[in-house]
């Protein structure tokens, strides 16, 4: 007689038992795009700092999610990155802003495409703060949380005028969710969803990010309104309110450095929760591949099951394609 303690062993002698018994398993439906579309440029502009991700025209946009469609992927997030900025963020709500033109392109060319925009003003503000700032000293400045509701409030009705399935407050600033709720819900847009960074920490790992958006803060930084990285229990606080609010999906950012936290919230709200793996890690990774120090494909794919097993039901990667035809080929 075998003693029981070969159990798992026998559970893992081939392949096709390991795939039969595997507990987590991710999926091409998991997958969100991250997406920078720009009117500064005319075709494809490469990022330096994120290896293979580019600034698109609205032209090359289409182009680059119908590949991404064909692939399997249902769903991709917008970044815009405006011509001009000013302290009013002007263009984050223009009717033909840079967004809102991407996502009637989109709409009209993949109208099954889930389209999901990133509600924010630091892309569009001349400073590069998510929010109005009152400005302390030519180094400093204070970000004004209700001042800036309006324009966000603002940003995701004109989102939801041109076509958007979903929008994504990143901005962080306090009462955001309901005030975007109630905005739309009052524009005719209850049957938009939002999805709220919830849970997003003032993070080195948004390095790669702030160039691909060209979204940098010019001065001071912005620890007065993310959150702190050992604050595990400010976290869940902050999604509850989310929830109160009328978020109806909470996400967590960075990703592998908060793995707790997105365990936490899914455990707790058990909503459908998202995860933004970051330019950081993305660009980390793909910075070890090119120096031959690692497998990327095996060390992806690693992650993304992190994501799932920790509690993930969404992730917003900038490797989304690259999984989506690596799910194809493993079946």
């Amino acid at each position: 007689m075998t003693h029981p303690i070969q159990r798992p062993r026998r559970l893992r002698v081939s392949p096709a038992i390991r795939s039969l018994v595997r507990e987590t398993v991710v999926g091409i439906e998991d997958l969100i795009l991250p997406l920078f579309v720009s009117e500064k440029v005319a075709g494809r502009e490469p990022v330096p700092s994120m290896p293979g991700v580019f600034q698109l025209s609205v032209e090359e946009l289409v182009v680059e999610a119908t590949g991404a469609a064909r692939e399997g992927l249902g769903a991709v997030i917008l970044f815009g990155i405006p011509k001009n900025k000013d302290e009013q963020a002007c263009q984050a709500y223009a009717e033909d802003g840079i967004v809102q033109r991407a996502i009637r392109a989109l709409k009209s060319a993949l109208p099954d495409l889930v389209v999901i925009t990133d509600v924010c003003l630091c892309e569009f503000m001349s400073h590069g703060h998510c929010g109005i700032v009152e400005r302390v000293s030519d180094r400093e400045a204070r970000v004004l949380n209700d001042e800036s509701l309006m324009l966000l409030a603002r940003t995701a009705v004109s989102h939801a005028e041109a076509g958007a399935d979903i929008v994504a407050p990143s901005d962080m600033m306090d009462g955001r969710v309901a005030a975007i709720r109630t905005a739309l819900d009052v524009a005719g847009f209850a049957h938009v969803s939002v999805m709220s960074y919830a849970a997003k920490f003032a993070s080195a790992f948004y390095g790669p990010f702030r160039d691909a958006a060209e979204s940098a803060p010019e001065f001071g930084d912005r620890r007065s309104y993310q959150m702190e990285a050992g604050n595990a229990l400010e976290a869940l606080r902050e999604v509850e309110l989310d929830v109160q609010e009328g978020a109806d999906i909470v996400m967590v950012k960075p990703g592998l450095a908060y793995l707790d936290i997105l365990w936490r919230v899914k455990d707790r709200f058990e909503l459908p929760t998202a995860v933004y793996n970051v330019s950081g890690e993305y660009s980390m990774v793909k910075a070890a591949a090119q120096n031959g120090w690692i497998d990327e494909r095996t060390i992806v794919m690693e992650q993304m099951t992190a994501f799932k097993r920790a509690g993930a039901d969404l992730i917003l990667t900038y490797w989304a394609r690259d999984v989506a035809r690596w799910l194809v080929e493993e079946c």
